[in-house]
């Protein structure tokens, strides 16, 4: 198969084309306001996609083939204008002058990172991607991007791990995840304005791509317009208030361009309780023109940050305190401090090469080092009470959840089908009056207690009448520490485009990177306290350990302590792309191959896995290939029909390979590639006042792999111990299924208003059920002690399959509409509001809740289910929770004012959730009770003590950034 695809390829590569006639078509670009050359703007031939640039006074001459020809030219910051050519063989057409107007909404566009950075950078929180397309000019990807990310919409039910995003052909996913960190480049929306992209499968000239797009940010110091710009924000949203100025030189006469753009954003308390923000970025590309064919640009991007998270909470917890609780921050010293924070800073450092080999063909190549943190801070403590304060210990539901399960009291009605297995006592007077005071106590003190913890560090110091004098340091109970990354990522790659005749165009690229991961804890505050005990708790002897290699270890601030490993990744790829541009069809097909290879080197000889977590692991490798193609079809000049394919496979991610990485060398069993298949078909509808797209799309990601940590009960019990322990669980051979359609439509009723149509319909479901395996600390210290049953003698344990098939995916909507309309008044003023209603948002479910192994007995010697068990209340109590619609309207409007003859003053203003709607946006189910008679019991109570979790809206929020370019 392979032999025949290539063999296909040169084929093709020998196709001999006719060659067609041409003329030049020449055009002078200037700014409408003020009458001034635009240089870098960009003319595009629809029929072939061939493309010129404006030099420093505004022209461009493009060669173009001879008959009916359409010629968009564009800029950054402007409103493309459209052309119906006649072209007449070797007649040179001059068209003249091109106005282009400023573009108010490209102000809109420049904020939408800034509005949704925050639900990008947290992949515990959400995976937002609506980000990725914030450029775009399609209708349904804006309202994608600027009105429906409020609520988490993911375009096509996708992961922002489905879609590239490159800065220079560079590409940024990270290995570890396959996402992009874009707080690596956060708070440089000047600098990162110059984007290209592709939608879906659609072909790319600088990648092969991936499902949901590719997203090229092009920092090439020569490409900027001259000028500066300063501007400030105020918002209500991460942070409250930004500030920002750039400044770009333009090409001198010595050859030399350079940009600079700086930005500080900050805030006291943003939008949720307790969430500080600090961010400073800073940005420099600087390029230097060695000759006509040869130039070098390097960028260099730092973009640091720190932000205070806010919790998930459950629905007893928001009754109590409101959807703005954060159970993460406290008051110390009359200030509130979060013991949640997210640090990073890795910053981004890349000499790019270009090469004019001649007139059709060019060479781009990069060397791009990226090193930095990320670190997540929390609280650890050893012997003494859990200082959250919604511990389930503390909140009312602990007492109005009891059961007695002592069998000797439990009357046999409670085994029956249908029964609880227990004696309901959560209404007893005892639990009641317990209940009303911890609601009582919680209320009155919500919020974590730095004192005390400072207090529990410190012991008291008593002269000879064993009177207290005062407090010393003593050892930490209480420590905070963060989990950290260093990444040290080094990529090679160069990029060929070539124009093989009138009619083909050719791509190719090819890349190298390797990555050093370290991970480990590191000890940031002792509280008080001298050192800390490097030793974990709940296990004694030599499984209470971190390292076996240093035992009974005390560590300081600044030291780590707890896990300390390495990961290694090294991948290379490379794909080809040709591109056959005719009067009525385009077609394209591309291939690509890659190659992964990973590794975990343990640098701590764990205590419970002593001889699997010290030293190298074994190496896994991955071998990958990708083919895709489409063609469409113009009916005529406004009627395109257009049909894309794709089939590849795709290495798992690093973090999701080694299911346990923090303490062993475990490879996830059988641990495969993924296989991606995906379809779409549609049609393009380009008439003077209507621009239409309907889209129908079809996906299928087979043998995904997921890896979630959190502590369960009740999975088995021995008759020797308890093996309640926080646990790693990896999902495998995990089938997801995205089908829908979207349209989007944008219809101008005049030359000031128009209207505004989107909507997209999908199903989003799981396909398959796949296989759990739980890695769980206490069976692996149980195998060294006793001979439990149904134990395996590896750490990792096989819980069969998980039911999830049919099941929805979580944590967004999976239907959207939006009507908007829209009014530029010639005054250079506008305003656009626009209504939404999102629906078939899912809560996310546990895959361990619906293996066999949640419905057996732990007391049972033969392993038979509970016999309350009855299928009715198990799809009661494993039935997927469905948000409430969300209802959204925003309004946005802006104006610019010209000072002078290159000067220019203006705003941007935008209102989201004008009614203040608060609203779910996300949340997961706890697997705490991991069998049924536990979550039955719970559930049953009416108060849970482990309810879902959920995260909720801003509410009305509002962005207003004030700008001035000159």
């Amino acid at each position: 198969m392979k032999k025949l695809h290539v063999s296909f390829l040169f084929i093709l590569l020998s196709i001999v084309c006719t060659a067609q006639q041409t003329a030049l078509v020449q055009c002078k670009v200037l700014e409408m306001q003020s009458g001034n050359p635009i240089e870098n703007a960009i003319a595009t031939l629809q029929s072939t996609n061939q493309t010129a640039i404006t030099n420093s006074e505004g022209v461009f001459i493009l060669e173009v083939p001879a008959g009916k020809q359409v010629l968009v030219i564009s800029s950054s910051g402007y409103i493309s204008q459209t052309y119906n050519l006649t072209v007449v063989p070797e007649r040179k057409l001059d068209l003249g002058i091109a106005l282009l107007e400023s573009d108010l909404t490209a102000e809109q566009q420049l904020s939408l990172i800034t509005l949704t950075e925050d639900d990008l950078n947290d992949n515990i929180v959400s995976d937002n991607t609506s980000g990725l397309l914030q450029a775009s000019k399609d209708i349904l990807q804006q309202s994608a991007a600027y009105n429906w990310s409020q609520a988490r919409y993911k375009s096509r039910g996708l992961e922002s791990q489905y879609a590239t995003t490159l800065i220079n052909g560079v590409k940024m996913n990270k290995i570890s995840d396959g996402r992009p960190q874009w707080n690596n480049w956060s708070g440089l929306n000047d600098a990162t304005r110059n984007q290209e992209f592709s939608l879906g499968t659609t072909p790319s000239d600088y990648t092969f791509g991936g499902l949901l797009g590719t997203q090229e940010i092009n920092t090439r110091a020569s490409v900027f317009r001259k000028g500066s710009r300063i501007s400030f924000t105020s918002t209500n949203t991460s942070y409250n208030w930004r500030t920002m100025a750039t400044y770009a030189s333009g090409m001198n006469k010595k050859g030399i361009a350079y940009v600079f753009s700086a930005s500080r954003r900050w805030a006291e308390e943003a939008n949720f309780e307790g969430t500080d923000y600090g961010g400073n970025s800073l940005f420099l590309s600087v390029e230097k023109t060695l000759n006509d064919n040869h130039s070098l640009n390097f960028t260099g991007i730092y973009a640091q940050s720190n932000r205070g998270k806010n919790s998930a909470n459950t629905e007893e917890v928001t009754n109590l305190m409101g959807e703005k609780y954060n159970s993460y921050w406290g008051y110390q010293n009359g200030r509130k401090r979060n013991s949640r924070d997210i640090d990073i800073e890795e910053p981004i450092l890349m000499l790019t090469h270009y090469y004019k080999i001649n007139s059709h063909n060019s060479l781009q190549s990069n060397i791009a080092y990226q090193f930095g943190k990320i670190g997540n801070s929390r609280i650890d403590f050893q012997n003494v009470a859990n200082p959250d304060p919604v511990f389930y210990r503390n909140l009312p539901s602990y007492y109005t959840s009891q059961y007695n399960n002592n069998p000797s009291s439990v009357p046999d009605e409670a085994y029956l089908p249908g029964g609880l297995g227990g004696v309901y006592t959560g209404n007893t007077p005892e639990n009641m009056a317990l209940s009303q005071q911890a609601i009582q106590s919680f209320t009155a003190t919500p919020q974590l207690d730095w004192n005390s913890m400072y207090l529990a560090n410190t012991r008291a110091v008593t002269d000879d009448n064993n009177i207290e004098t005062g407090r010393v340091a003593d050892v930490s109970k209480y420590v905070l520490y963060e989990d950290r990354n260093d990444d040290r990522t080094l990529t090679v790659n160069s990029i060929l485009q070539s124009q093989l005749s009138n009619n083909i165009l050719f791509n190719a690229g090819i890349s190298f990177k390797k990555l050093k991961s370290h991970n480990y804890q590191k000890l940031l505050d002792l509280l008080g306290g001298i050192y800390y005990n490097d030793i974990d708790p709940f296990f004694t002897g030599n499984q209470a350990q971190s390292d076996l290699n240093n035992t009974n270890r005390t560590v300081g601030v600044g030291n780590t302590f707890g896990y300390n490993y390495n990961l290694y990744a090294t991948q290379a790829d490379a794909f080809t792309q040709f591109k056959f541009l005719y009067k009525k069809t385009d077609f394209y097909l591309s291939q690509s191959y890659s190659r992964s290879d990973y590794q975990r080197e343990g640098l701590y000889q764990n205590g419970i896995y002593s001889n699997n977590s010290f030293g190298k692991s074994e190496k896994v490798s991955f071998d990958n290939f990708g083919f895709k193609g489409g063609l469409s079809y113009k009916l005529t000049g406004r009627l395109m029909f257009a049909v894309n394919g794709l089939y590849t496979t795709k290495a798992p991610a690093l973090r999701n390979t080694f299911p346990n990485a923090r303490l062993n060398n475990t490879i996830v069993p059988e641990i495969a590639a993924e296989n991606i298949a995906s379809v779409d078909a549609g049609c393009i509808i380009r008439i003077p006042k209507l621009k239409a797209r309907l889209t129908a799309f079809y996906t299928q990601i087979n043998n995904t792999t997921e890896t979630s940590f959190f502590f369960a009960e009740g999975i088995y019990q021995g008759e020797n111990a308890e093996t309640n322990a926080f646990i790693a669980e990896t999902v495998t051979g995990l089938n997801k299924r995205m089908m829908g359609t979207e349209l989007g439509i944008e219809y101008s009723f005049n030359t000031t208003l128009k209207a505004l149509f989107s909507f997209a319909y999908g199903q989003y479901t799981y396909s398959s059920n796949p296989t759990v395996y739980v890695n769980n600390d206490a069976f692996a210290s149980l195998q060294q002690e006793v001979n439990l049953p149904n134990i395996a003698t590896s750490p990792t344990t096989n819980f069969g399959e998980s039911q999830l098939k049919n099941y929805k995916l979580p944590g967004m909507p999976q239907q959207a509409c939006s009507l908007g309309f829209e009014y530029r008044d010639p005054k250079y003023w506008w305003i656009g509001a626009n209504a939404n209603y999102l629906t078939g948002s899912y809560l996310d479910i546990s895959a361990l809740l619906r293996t066999d192994n949640f419905f057996k007995n732990p007391q049972d010697a033969n392993g038979f289910p509970f016999p309350e068990v009855t299928q009715q209340r198990s799809r009661e109590l494993l039935k997927q929770e469905q948000f409430e619609d969300i209802f959204l309207m925003n309004i946005v409007g802006g104006k610019s004012w010209r000072v002078k003859k290159k000067t220019y003053l203006g705003f941007f203003a935008s209102v989201n959730n004008v009614f203040n709607s608060i609203y779910k946006t996300g949340g997961y189910e706890q697997a705490r009770n991991a069998n049924y008679r536990q979550l039955n019991q719970d559930v049953s109570s009416g108060t849970p003590s482990f309810g879902p979790k959920y995260f909720y809206s801003y509410g009305r929020t509002f962005y207003l950034n004030i700008y001035y370019n000159f």
